[in-house]
């Protein structure tokens, strides 16, 4: 996808066609020696306290001047509701889909302004699809590329920054 080679570590970033997290900030930010007593982690949901609810989504960026998406795997926290119907309605297909959910985006992306708490709509999809977040249309930078598309260049440099970990804000 992407065509070109990381400045700093050399290596070709055409196969980078998504990048994704592995927990919500929250459980991140949740000491290691507590998260076992605290919180539940799956690789598409999360639950801290009993309280919070999480799923993983996919974000997805158009690439300017082709078909190509670049995705975001994102955590996005949820009502208990609407959690508890995520979970009723993940695995089965050929159900009807509710209509999005409002959620609240849960990881900070490098390369962007701050991400944490910006507000989202999660669509479910049929099983097996990890849900589509969309970003309140805003001008925070990850909405207008979201909407808008990002080009080539400037893409490179949100995965080199994520890739070595440069943040922008």
């Amino acid at each position: 996808m992407v065509e070109a080679v990381c400045a700093t570590c050399g290596k070709s970033l055409e196969a980078v066609t998504d990048l994704s997290f592995g927990a919500p900030l929250p459980y991140e930010e949740i000491a290691e020696g507590e998260r076992g007593m605290r919180a539940t982690l799956t690789s598409d949901t999360c639950t801290i306290d009993g309280e919070h609810f999480f799923v993983r989504g996919c974000l997805e960026i158009p690439v300017a001047g082709g078909a190509d998406k670049f995705v975001w795997g994102v955590w996005v926290s949820l009502s208990q509701p609407n959690y508890l119907q995520y979970l009723d309605l993940f695995d089965h297909r050929d159900v009807p889909l509710p209509a999005p959910y409002f959620g609240w985006l849960s990881n900070r992306l490098p390369s962007y302004p701050d991400t944490l708490l910006l507000k989202t709509s999660v669509q479910l999809r049929p099983f097996p699809d990890r849900p589509a977040i969309e970003l309140e249309p805003t001008a925070h930078p990850l909405a207008v590329h979201q909407r808008e598309g990002i080009d080539a260049a400037e893409l490179e440099r949100v995965i080199h920054d994520a890739l070595h970990g440069t943040h922008a804000g």
